[in-house]
């Protein structure tokens, strides 16, 4: 893969002189502005509009209950239902345009997210789970939420102090004391309350992960009656996630309740101020005022009030959004590439060192190999010696802590999987089948070309099996392929691994759920691919497959301890163990014979 270019000087200090660079989830938000700036406009008509009930009140008052005029009753009536018309109208296209937002924001980073949180559980860090996709969800659902409509009604809160000033300064600064009292309630319910919640959003998903894990393994808990201690620990973590979030919900009602009261209270000061006032004279527009000074004073609190009413899914959408934005930043998007030709299946593997993604053990230490095109590799070695981390660093999954894993000469970790998968085949120790027919699992839920489904099944003896079922090929498998056998699994595994005939395939334990059938037909279908180029790398403990091998890799305690022509390590390996064997009777007979010589005069 040809590396990115590093920016020019002049780039560079362009660059520089532009500031930091916006996340990518503060660039999608941006993208989004021309929603945003005509659902405020609307927002904003809308939100005066909500005035004309007022309006038509007092011109009934004052035209039509002192004229006795029936046409202006009736106009005045049209102009109201035309008001009415007209901001439920706004509202609806508001909330339309908030819908398509929350679309266009799904459409922009849906895919990169996904990606993300696939890289990230790969990778063993933080994010790489269900809950990201979650986090997503609730971002989104946030768009069309009460706050949003509530954020862009609250500039209209100025306009209608500004009215209330004009009616009276006094009702104003009144009016301002109470926002300025509104506003510190929301902050100490925030201050509050998002200790709790943030806390009881890591037990709900930390409950949540325990209780999928139970399901994945109910067969185990089931058959050794260990259900009524998992319930019982599932339990203790659903309590404490409920004890946490009814400290939330408890706080966050109490202030809740307290900004109703400073709403309803603010409105009936108004109107008790605007009568003193009015007794003295000093009212602007005369008694009609009292009625929109209190009005427009619970109108003032209105935002304030469902901000803070729906304030645990503003921290939600907060806590999502900064998880989200913390996964990308940690797994940056992959620039675009130079197509490279498609692999031959020169393996080179040089002098990798690994860990596990997350941990600082080693687990690899200098292994070094390397085979050609058309060769099959065995790989070898007690259990814990490195075998699966070797497999996942061959396919490019984990990253090398040094060394390169190249195949014809680029780095697979590097190498764009979308291009590179087509040419590899991997079956890992787990099988995992997908939801969905058996065709479609071999042929990777790619466009399933049936000849090539039928070969891949044949070349690993599956054909006459899948036949066999009730739909043959358009078999449901099931979920995680629950309907088949673990030895039916591992074979539909293995026929997608060698699907559409790949250049470079790795299997790790792939007769580990197999008969002697199963045996056979991996041996001949390995020997049908190796000469048509493919090459092998193939993890195992049987010597079933060793028929068909070129080459050994001997590994203990992450270390190569042998490698090179398949029959030259097995005798040397024969030779090592006759050794080790003489060695072992050596040390007997001289235990044994110790006590007679010295129990000799």
């Amino acid at each position: 893969m040809t590396p990115a270019k590093p920016p020019s000087p002049a780039a560079a200090a362009a660059l520089a002189a532009a500031g930091p660079q916006k996340s990518e989830m503060s660039q999608a938000l941006e993208d989004l502005r021309p929603y945003f700036r005509k659902a405020l406009l609307f927002s904003l008509i809308a939100a005066l509009l909500v005035l004309a009930p007022t309006g038509y009140m007092l011109e009934v008052y004052d035209r039509v209950v002192t004229s006795r005029n029936y046409l202006t009753l009736g106009m005045l009536l049209l102009l109201v239902l035309f008001a009415y018309a007209v901001m439920e109208l706004l509202e609806w296209s508001r909330a339309q345009l908030l819908q398509a937002a929350g679309g266009e924001f799904d459409a922009k980073m849906g895919d990169r997210i996904f990606s993300a949180m696939f890289t990230a559980n790969l990778r063993k860090m933080p994010g790489g789970t269900s809950q990201t996709m979650s986090d997503f969800r609730t971002v989104r659902e946030f768009f069309i939420s009460p706050v949003i409509n509530a954020l862009m009604e609250s500039p209209i809160a100025l306009v209608f102090i500004v009215i209330v000033f004009a009616i009276s300064p006094v009702l104003g600064w009144v009016s301002v004391v109470g926002a300025i009292v509104q506003t510190g309630v929301g902050w100490m319910n925030e201050r509050s309350t998002r200790p709790p919640l943030i806390a009881a959003n890591r037990m709900a998903f930390g409950a949540q992960q325990y209780a999928d894990g139970v399901l994945r393994n109910a067969q185990v808990i089931e058959s050794m009656g260990m259900q009524k201690d998992i319930h019982r620990r599932w339990i203790e973590k659903q309590r404490e996630f409920l004890g946490l979030q009814a400290i939330a919900s408890e706080r966050a009602g109490g202030f809740q309740a307290v900004t109703k009261f400073i709403q309803t209270t603010l409105g009936s000061a108004l109107m008790g101020v605007a009568a003193w006032l009015l007794l003295h004279n000093a009212l602007n527009g005369g008694s009609g005022m009292m009625i929109v000074a209190s009005i427009l004073g619970g109108r003032i609190l209105s935002p304030l009030v469902v901000i803070i009413a729906q304030w645990r899914g503003v921290v939600s959408a907060r806590d999502s959004w900064g998880r989200l934005d913390a996964l990308l930043a940690a797994i940056p998007a992959k620039g675009e590439t130079m197509a490279l030709p498609a692999p031959k299946g020169l393996l080179t593997v040089e002098h990798v060192v690994a860990t596990a993604p997350g941990t600082s053990t080693t687990i690899l230490r200098g292994v070094a190999f390397g085979v050609s095109p058309g060769e099959v590799l065995a790989v070898i070695g007690p259990s814990a010696s490195g075998k699966t981390t070797l497999a996942r660093l061959l396919v490019g999954l984990w990253p090398a802590a040094s060394g390169k894993v190249r195949l014809d000469g680029v780095d697979v970790f590097a190498w764009d999987k979308a291009e590179l998968g087509p040419h590899v085949g991997y079956l890992p120790q787990d099988v995992e089948l997908f939801e969905g027919t058996v065709a479609e699992n071999i042929a990777r839920f790619g466009e399933a070309e049936p000849a090539k489904v039928q070969a891949a099944a044949r070349a690993v003896g599956l054909h006459e099996l899948i036949m066999g079922l009730p739909q043959g090929y358009d078999s449901p498998v099931g979920r995680e392929g629950a309907i088949l056998s673990g030895g039916q699994r591992q074979r539909i595994g293995l026929a997608r691994a060698l699907y559409g005939d790949p250049v470079f395939v790795v299997l790790d334990e792939p007769n580990s759920s197999l008969d002697e059938e199963g045996d056979a037909a991996l041996a001949a279908a390995i020997k049908e691919m190796k000469a048509r180029g493919t090459t092998f790398v193939v993890n195992t403990h049987r010597t079933s497959v060793l028929a068909v091998v070129d080459k050994l890799l001997v590994l203990k305690d992450g270390q190569v301890q042998g490698f090179g022509p398949r029959d030259e390590i097995l005798a040397a390996m024969a030779k090592a163990a006759k050794e080790a064997q003489q060695a072992a009777q050596q040390r007997k007979a001289g235990g044994q014979g110790a006590p007679r010589l010295a129990a000799a005069p």
